[in-house]
């Protein structure tokens, strides 16, 4: 039996060098992100972070980065409790020109049977992508409540 994994496809009207510049640099993740910092010196073997609010929400450490086609970094979550216990995961974005576009490929996987990591992410990145796309092509990134993330238990809870 394969692992889960999560694939993400879309294209973006922007050069590769705007896209990889949005995807590594906190200038741009906290306008598309929830606020949300990258840290990272993006050097192969260097340490990864996303900040929100000041506190450390996932880390990693990078395994590839060729700017501007391909890049790949371990990911681990730090809040949730069950979610500290899962092995890391592996990110890996590969950017393709096509023309005026770029085709971005977000490919995260390496998860456990039954992750919470994986539920979670399956809401996050395609909200996050959005946003993205929307910053890259009309300059304004898209106002996404962090309600979006809530999986249908946690909706039917409240």
């Amino acid at each position: 039996m394969s692992k889960p994994e999560f694939v993400y496809v879309t294209y973006i009207e922007t050069t590769p060098e705007k896209l990889w510049q949005a995807l590594t640099s906190s200038e741009f993740t906290k306008q598309y992100w929830w606020g949300t910092s990258v840290v990272s010196d993006w050097k192969v073997g260097s340490p990864f972070k996303l900040v929100m609010n000041g506190i450390a929400t996932d880390d990693g450490e990078v395994l590839e980065a060729d700017p501007p086609r391909r890049l790949s970094y371990t990911f681990h979550h730090l809040l949730n409790e069950r979610a500290k216990q899962e092995k890391p995961s592996r990110v890996t974005f590969v950017l393709e020109p096509h023309g005026k576009l770029v085709k971005l490929t977000l490919t995260h996987q390496g998860f456990a049977p039954d992750s919470v990591v994986l539920d979670g992410i399956s809401r996050g990145w395609p909200a996050i992508l959005s946003s993205l796309k929307s910053m890259l092509e009309q300059g304004t990134a898209l106002a996404i409540p962090l309600s979006c993330m809530e999986s249908q238990s946690e909706v039917q809870q409240s």
